[in-house]
């Protein structure tokens, strides 16, 4: 039992030190994580609140008008200002000289490695919600079909940028 709880100790330790080599996306990316989320949540305490002035209010049992949808929207709005901390934190990235490595995900775990020789084009996107935050995310779509686009949100413009030119310049190098 003790085998197997030091095992559990040193896939925990080698996850952290995974993590602490990362670098972190930037701390604004923790408002554009919560203003999705709390569009999200909106969107289910609209709903919530629908269904609380039809088809809820007419079963038997059924709780008091606005109890359902109160407690929906209370509980997305404190996950839509919780739970974008915990993805925050689950995220990173680590530049080396021939590959781009990315740490996602807070229920499945994604380690992803792309080298730079297997990428083909490289986009630097921002979105209505990233644009006023000064963020973009960084997309290497990469030869073949399956995961095919990695994307690395979370980034300063000219983080962004920089890497973008950096790549493009290790994959130019290589070509000669």
């Amino acid at each position: 039992m003790d085998a197997d709880r030091g095992g559990a100790d040193d896939g925990q330790r080698r996850v952290a030190e995974t993590a602490a080599a990362m670098t972190p996306l930037h701390p604004n990316q923790i408002w554009a994580m919560r203003i999705r989320a709390a569009m999200v949540a909106a969107a289910l305490s609209a709903a919530a609140a629908a269904l609380d002035m039809g088809p809820l209010r007419d079963l038997p049992a059924a709780p008091g008008p606005g109890i359902a949808a109160g407690a929906v929207a209370a509980i997305a709005f404190i996950a839509a200002f919780l739970l974008p901390i915990r993805r925050y934190r689950a995220w990173g990235y680590r530049e080396e000289e021939d590959e781009l490595h990315i740490a996602s995900g807070l229920w499945i775990r994604l380690r992803t490695a792309v080298p730079f020789g297997r990428v083909q084009h490289i986009d630097v996107a921002q979105g209505p919600i990233e644009r006023p935050l000064g963020l973009a995310t960084l997309i290497l779509h990469t030869a073949g079909t399956r995961g095919s686009a990695v994307a690395l949100p979370g980034l300063p413009v000219a983080e962004a940028e920089r890497m973008r030119d950096r790549i493009r310049a290790k994959i130019r190098q290589d070509l000669v």
